[in-house]
């Protein structure tokens, strides 16, 4: 019987994103043009025709500024959760400024769509393998499960000593992983975003194929990553490749892989299973856990 995994959707403006942050004060987002709802067509469109289910990681300030869109969500079958309220990286957060992000972006978006809020995923992926604060806090929230850790070696992210699946924190939250895959001895990213867009669809299929052999793979993207009719900002040759590279063929690459694997939510995928418990996030993310009964 095939694997059922999870599709995810960061729901951000294409101006939110960490690679455009040193370009764009977060005071001036106000001044750019809103895509969403264009790329949200595209998306939601696109799951609907291969029957996809997926989970939407929500900022709040996109709650705030566009409601029906997270209504549109809901009505359509998918499932609600939060990106945070406002896309900073958390080494520009303390604790108390994060406790207050995350509370702000769950309550706002419950209010909005009227469904509980189960999932959290941090502003990429950016809860480094010494923060010893953070996994607590999204507990203390009231959040059942978190998305936030890529086991691999990124200049923006990664915990690459943390586990490839998911698992629970000895405070009870779920840590799911973004998936990865192990080729040549080596760990490859093998859950989605820029490399997706990056790499040919038969290599990254390799790659995903061998990522969710013999468990639920974990794939998330982006909606702006389907408009190559944004306004383009002006930025580093770096940030702007990672930002736009292959735009134009990633709808037709999104469709084919709905179209060759089963999906469904976040929840439905994971909080429904047995997960082994490995203990506090500083001992996880260094590597040095043992499995323990859940």
């Amino acid at each position: 019987m095939a694997n059922v995994n999870a599709m995810t959707v960061d729901v951000e403006e294409y101006f939110q994103v960490e690679a455009f942050a040193s370009d764009i004060p977060v005071n001036e987002w106000s001044k750019y043009e809103s895509r969403l709802a264009i790329q949200m067509d595209k998306l939601l469109g696109t799951f609907a025709d291969t029957n996809v289910k997926a989970t939407f990681f929500t900022l709040g300030w996109i709650a705030e500024a566009h409601p029906d869109i997270l209504k549109r969500i809901v009505a359509e079958g998918h499932e609600i959760a939060s990106h945070g309220f406002m896309h900073q990286h958390l080494s520009k957060q303390n604790a108390d400024i994060f406790s207050e992000d995350i509370s702000k972006a769950k309550k706002l978006i419950e209010d909005t769509t009227g469904v509980e809020v189960k999932g959290y995923r941090a502003p990429c992926f950016s809860i480094s393998a010494d923060n010893d604060w953070a996994h607590d806090l999204i507990a203390e929230a009231g959040y059942q499960y978190s998305s936030s850790s890529y086991p691999i070696k990124h200049d923006l992210y990664g915990v690459p000593l943390a586990p490839r699946d998911a698992y629970r924190l000895s405070n009870g939250l779920l840590e799911i992983p973004v998936t990865t895959t192990i080729w040549r001895d080596r760990v490859f990213p093998a859950g989605g975003g820029g490399y997706f867009r990056l790499l040919p669809f038969w290599v990254f299929d390799f790659l995903f194929g061998k990522g969710q052999k013999d468990r639920t793979a974990n794939f998330y993207t982006h909606p702006w990553e389907f408009d190559p009719e944004q306004p383009r900002i002006e930025s580093n040759f770096k940030s702007q490749f990672r930002h736009h590279v292959n735009q134009k063929s990633a709808m037709k690459k999104l469709a084919k892989l709905c179209g060759k694997y089963e999906w469904t939510t976040m929840e439905n995928a994971y909080l429904s299973k047995e997960h082994p418990t490995l203990g506090d996030w500083l001992s996880v993310a260094s590597g040095k856990y043992s499995e323990k009964a859940s």
